[in-house]
């Protein structure tokens, strides 16, 4: 069979359309949703597949959309419709059937069974091996600036049939759809796309081999490079010849101001920073990395915004943020955060709970309440202080008395509807 008869299989196209349906996603320009494809699917298969073997069938455009990154930029992101998602994501699953046990076993991003921990264990095995010299690489606007035709021609060394090339040069050169008008794509490859992901690494791949050819040590996830060596000597020379074959052979501008050699406790990657202890490297979550956990909990803690909703959906919210940031963070070292965080969390919680009880009478009859439940047995004198304290919310929430009252035990009881709050340093370790 021809690989655009295995792309074009119901059992592949099935599978593609289950996918996409999983993944959910926003519509595309045609404004179909994942809801509707099922049905425009089983009206229009037989067309779409014949339009695709006499090389007619032409993508739409895909709609731009921007996310926030850290830095205060954005990230451009093309979103195909629906029914393109569902051809990228076939062509997709069939070129990693044919390509994943090609890729260089240090390449990591956007591979089944592989995740960012896995290059994290890598480059700390790198390190522990005494390679302690980072070129910390990086590939201005890489996305957007991948040539098509190098591209198609890297591709053709495996994929051999012309209708597959012709069908994925017209998802590269879609155009972008902005503000309603359609810009022409003769340059990059718009992410979000469900085919983005593997033509990445089908394209950064002969990077990889060079690598190997030269025998270094490198670690690589998505466009996100380390190199490894043994001296700043080396790593400098490194770090210009791969720099000048990346240019000439990629067509790819390595950026001259980020691309830099580093010692590891400098280095940046995935998010983690290193640090040695006896005489061991460890990784950690970098300062930046930390900083957005509580930026991402104060935006969900503004006191005005908890007040005016339930406590079960602000400690869903706050749950949900914190499960997610250790879950992946949890590779690195960070027990003495964790503690201070969680100190921070439930201060902020405290906060919203006395406000929430507002009067005096309610906030003394709640802590009576709470003092005969727990062996603390503080008088009444000092809950009377308390609930009839002129100091602010945050300074009251802040005394003995409601730090052992509104205890991280009781936080973390589920009541009725309302989950209990995690505790962060007991999450990170177990």
């Amino acid at each position: 069979m021809r690989l655009i008869e295995v792309i074009l299989e119901d059992e592949n196209l099935n599978e593609a359309l289950n996918r996409v349906k999983s993944n959910k996603g926003v519509a595309g320009v045609d404004k179909m949703t994942v809801y509707e494809i099922d049905t425009y699917f089983q009206n229009n298969r037989e067309r779409i597949k014949k339009e695709i073997l006499e090389k007619k069938y032409r993508p739409q455009p895909v709609k731009r959309v921007y996310i926030p990154k850290s830095n205060g930029k954005k990230r451009p992101l093309g979103i195909p419709t629906v029914i393109d998602r569902v051809i990228q994501q076939a062509i997709a699953q069939v070129l990693i059937k044919i390509y994943e046990d090609k890729f260089s076993d240090n390449s990591y991003g956007f591979r089944p069974q592989r995740s960012a921990h896995d290059a994290l264990e890598k480059t700390l095995e790198y390190l522990n091996e005494g390679f302690e010299w980072v070129v910390d690489m990086d590939i201005e606007a890489y996305f957007d600036t991948v040539n098509h035709d190098k591209l198609i021609s890297i591709l053709r060394e495996e994929v051999k049939d012309s209708n597959t090339l012709h069908l994925i040069r017209k998802f590269l050169q879609a155009g972008i759809m902005e503000k309603g008008l359609v810009k022409p794509n003769i340059i990059g490859m718009p992410q979000g796309g469900p085919l983005s992901p593997v033509l990445s690494n089908i394209y950064l791949d002969k990077f990889d081999k060079e690598l190997e050819s030269r025998g270094l040590r490198f670690v690589r996830y998505a466009d996100d490079s380390n190199i490894f060596v043994k001296s700043e000597m080396s790593a400098n020379r490194v770090m210009k010849s791969v720099t000048s074959w990346l240019e000439r052979k990629l067509f790819l501008k390595v950026s001259a101001t980020k691309t830099k050699v580093v010692r590891p406790s400098k280095s940046k990657f995935l998010g983690f920073t290193y640090f040695k202890m006896s005489d061991k490297w460890e990784c950690a979550p970098t300062h930046k990395s930390k900083m957005k956990l509580y930026d991402k909990c104060r935006k969900e803690l503004i006191r005005k915004k908890c007040i005016a909703r339930s406590n079960t959906i602000t400690f869903t919210r706050i749950n949900q943020i914190v499960r997610g940031w250790i879950n992946y963070f949890k590779i690195g070292k960070m027990k003495i955060f964790m503690d201070k965080f969680g100190q921070w969390l439930r201060h902020k919680i405290r906060v919203i709970i006395i406000k929430r009880w507002k009067k005096s009478e309610k906030i003394y009859k709640s802590l009576q309440l709470l003092n005969k439940k727990l062996p603390y047995k503080f008088s009444e004198e000092q809950i009377y202080a308390v609930a009839n304290s002129r100091l602010g919310w945050y300074k009251r929430a802040n005394g003995n008395v409601i730090n052992f009252l509104i205890n991280a035990d009781i936080l973390a009881i589920n009541k009725r509807e309302r989950p209990g709050l995690v505790n962060p340093l007991r999450y990170y370790l177990s």
